[in-house]
């Protein structure tokens, strides 16, 4: 019989991927959350009260949620193939194109295709946690059945209900799904945490947050743009600055640190740490910077007026919630107090106090104190790396 490597051109078959880095159908399936990102974003622009931002929250937490579990199960699984991983992602992709158009209104009339959405993504999940079963063990898959099949029942069940008792039935899949997940981390990771691939993950956190900060350019352009003028010129400049620093101070600093830390933390088999640095703090990450460029694009049509107390929120809130999410995975990878607080606490500190300067300032001004505050922490960083990098005699 003829073998098949001896024929030109014969297909083989190919791992979908280094395991070390992501696939470029993982990209492809992120930029649906460039959709979703800018859908949600829209409500937190202008004036938005308590109900606007925690609709903003509890519609962005699934999204999340959905997010995080595809980037979970892909990397624990190196050896799908690469017809087999693009499958999934456009699957994925569909569905999540789905609830980013059901966004504006899955509180109302929406709620139905919101709720299928979700299912559908569960559904890919399932299958796709089922195979990764299948090349580790020959158990009884009960944990996977539970963990996506169930919920992806209950996310079908609430297209069907009325919105209050939907509501529940969503917040019942989530709970789930997280409760077992941290479960699954205590009593079984073997199976699942400790095979992390820490390359792969950082690297897909690093590429997460570049579709926020995109999102955010984009805002700004487009704002511009429609307010064209020296004002909103101005404006734009300084929101260019504020996100470009905090770009400057994630990607210059942050993602050696996400390595390292996650090292550390497999290392001594911390997979609550790995849990809570991969899972939940990023999205508190992700929040500061999509309220912040909500701010920004407030800001830019009315340069001369004070923000608006909600946008207020939006920009002293986020900048707090992005460092203060930074020093706290900073000090859980390990990294001494003495390094971390001194640039962390004055920082949160002064955005907290942005909030309600901002109401009797200008909006210029508002955003040039944030750039200024920005410039500060980047400087005295710069200057302790140095330093501990400066050649001793």
């Amino acid at each position: 019989m003829m073998d098949k490597s001896s024929v030109p051109g014969a297909l083989k078959h190919e791992v979908a991927r280094d395991p070390r880095r992501v696939h470029w159908m993982e990209l492809f399936f992120d930029l649906v959350f460039v959709a979703f990102v800018g859908q949600l974003a829209r409500g937190i622009h202008g004036d938005p009260g308590w109900a606007e931002f925690g609709t903003f929250v509890l519609l962005f937490f699934p999204a999340w949620w959905a997010w995080v579990n595809i980037v979970s199960v892909v990397n624990l699984l190196p050896g799908l193939s690469s017809r087999a991983l693009g499958v999934a992602m456009l699957a994925a992709m569909a569905a999540a194109s789905i609830m980013a158009a059901a966004a504006p209104g899955a509180f109302g009339e929406r709620a139905w295709a919101f709720s299928l959405a979700n299912a559908a993504i569960r559904v890919v999940l399932l299958i796709l946690w089922l195979y990764q079963h299948s090349e580790n063990s020959a158990e009884f898959p009960w944990r996977i059945w539970i963990y996506n099949g169930g919920t992806a029942v209950l996310w079908l069940i609430s297209a069907t209900l009325p919105l209050h008792i939907a509501v529940v039935l969503w917040a019942t899949a989530i709970v789930v799904e997280i409760g077992m997940m941290a479960l699954s981390a205590r009593l079984w990771p073997d199976r699942g945490i400790a095979g992390i691939n820490i390359e792969h993950a950082s690297e897909r956190l690093g590429l997460f947050v570049i579709i926020v900060l995109g999102e955010s350019i984009f805002t700004i352009v487009t704002e511009v743009s429609d307010d064209w003028g020296p004002g909103a010129g101005l404006l734009g400049a300084l929101g260019f600055l504020v996100v470009a620093l905090l770009g400057w101070a994630f990607f210059q600093y942050g993602t050696g640190t996400v390595t390292a830390g996650l090292e550390r933390l497999q290392a001594r088999s911390d997979f609550a740490g790995i849990l809570q640095t991969t899972l939940f703090m990023p999205f508190l990450l992700v929040l500061g910077v999509t309220a912040i460029a909500g701010a920004i694009a407030t800001a830019i049509p009315a340069p001369y007026e004070h923000l608006p107390f909600g946008s207020g929120i939006s920009l002293g809130g986020g900048l707090a919630l992005f460092y203060g999410c930074n020093a706290i995975v900073s000090l859980r990878y390990g990294q001494p107090p003495r390094a971390v607080l001194p640039w962390a606490v004055p920082t949160v500190v002064i955005a907290v106090l942005l909030i309600p300067v901002s109401a009797v300032v200008p909006a210029a001004v508002s955003l040039a104190l944030a750039v200024v505050v920005l410039l500060l922490v980047t400087a005295y960083v710069e200057i302790q790396r140095r330093r501990r990098h400066a050649p001793t005699s």
